[in-house]
């Protein structure tokens, strides 16, 4: 599976899987915003703080029907390599308490738990915080 960044619009499938997983879909990026994807399966947004040489982990989705494949760990290795390749040292996300297939997934890729913020989401859920630096 080819990891790729979009440039341009974001397709359909990719606003459909969005909305899947999250309940909505966002709009199109933003200027410090990327979007990686593996197509017709897989997607990962990102903010970037190019000058602190720092990104966040805004999203990631895998379709339902692909998942299981390794196909997040993959998505998640290439966005990695790509930054890194553009200069940045350091990455952040927060993800649900209650997602453990996601944790699994950080906890596995050399991420490491650096917080949590107590009642984070909508419905009082906390987040935990991961980290990561990239040499």
């Amino acid at each position: 599976m080819k990891v790729a960044r979009l440039h341009g619009p974001l397709p359909d499938w990719l606003r459909a899987l969005d909305e899947g997983a999250f309940g909505e879909a966002w709009g199109e990026p933003e200027p410090h915003e990327a979007v990686w994807m593996i197509e017709d399966a897989a997607l990962a947004r990102w903010s970037l703080v190019e000058a602190a040489k720092e990104a966040e982990l805004l999203r990631i989705a895998v379709d339902p029907a692909r998942r299981g494949l390794g196909l997040a760990r993959t998505l998640l290795q290439g966005c990695e390599d790509e930054l890194a390749a553009i200069g940045i040292r350091d990455l952040h996300l927060e993800v649900r308490v209650s997602n453990a297939a996601a944790r699994a997934l950080y906890a596995g890729a050399g991420w490491r738990e650096s917080g949590l913020r107590k009642g984070y989401y909508r419905d009082g859920e906390d987040a935990v915080l991961y980290a990561k630096r990239l040499v």
